[in-house]
């Protein structure tokens, strides 16, 4: 992804492609669960690239890859991610700051390939919803916050940076706890309330499904359960 405000840049890799190509196939191979850093466009193309290479040349198999950050995808790239189960593994509260110097780095043409969650959504592809700490906060309600509003916690810009990337707050929770549990195999024992799941729960100050956006950010986790136990206790 070359830079709006840089030309002779294009980001830091780490691998050339062939490199990038010879290792996700090892691994691959091998039965490893690969979780590869990819964010900017360019990024995401060459593991896109090395992915599918990989599931050419080991064959049909079960696997749950997952593309970390996944932040600048065109749409050509996006759909691709969906014919081999690739995992978008977001960290929706990069945004927030994100938004913030994005424009002038990258143009407003390709920030329109950023963050672009409800795209994920529709073409349903897995997603699973991380923090990033201790880059940013540990607290996924900013994450749920920032997925639904696209807004800095000032509520700017007002309606929402590339609004048509918001998702529900349902989806939110979701990609937070179904979908985390997806990508590391465990959906059969954990991610939702269910008998025979675990009980890994908590429980909040306000209800999501209820309140307005902006309230999400005074919401406090007042009883954390863990495997049907409480470790955390702020109700009494």
């Amino acid at each position: 992804m070359q830079n709006s405000d840089d030309p002779a840049s294009c980001g830091l890799a780490l691998n050339t492609e062939e490199q990038l190509k010879i290792k996700i196939g090892k691994a691959d191979a091998a039965g490893l669960q690969i979780a590869i850093h990819a964010i900017g466009d360019k990024a995401n193309n060459l593991v896109l690239n090395a992915l599918e290479n990989a599931y050419r040349e080991n064959g049909n198999k079960k696997r749950r890859h997952r593309i970390e950050h996944a932040q600048v995808v065109t749409p050509n790239d996006l759909v691709r991610y969906k014919s081999p189960g690739i995992i978008a593994s977001i960290q929706p509260s990069h945004l927030i700051d994100d938004m913030q110097w994005a424009e002038k780095r990258i143009g407003y043409e390709r920030c329109k390939n950023a963050y672009r969650i409800n795209s994920f959504f529709k073409h349903e592809i897995p997603i699973a919803f991380g923090t990033d700490w201790p880059v940013e906060s540990l607290n996924p309600l900013l994450g749920i916050y920032a997925a639904v509003t696209r807004e800095s916690v000032n509520g700017e810009p007002d309606g929402g940076w590339f609004s048509d990337e918001k998702i529900s707050v349902e989806q939110a929770i979701e990609a937070y706890t179904l979908g985390s549990a997806y990508a590391e195999f465990a959906e059969q024992k954990k991610g939702s309330i269910e008998a025979g799941k675990l009980a890994d729960i908590v429980v909040l100050s306000k209800n999501l499904l209820e309140i307005s956006a902006r309230e999400i950010l005074n919401t406090k986790v007042i009883c954390t359960i863990v495997d049907g136990k409480i470790v955390r206790n702020n109700l009494y």
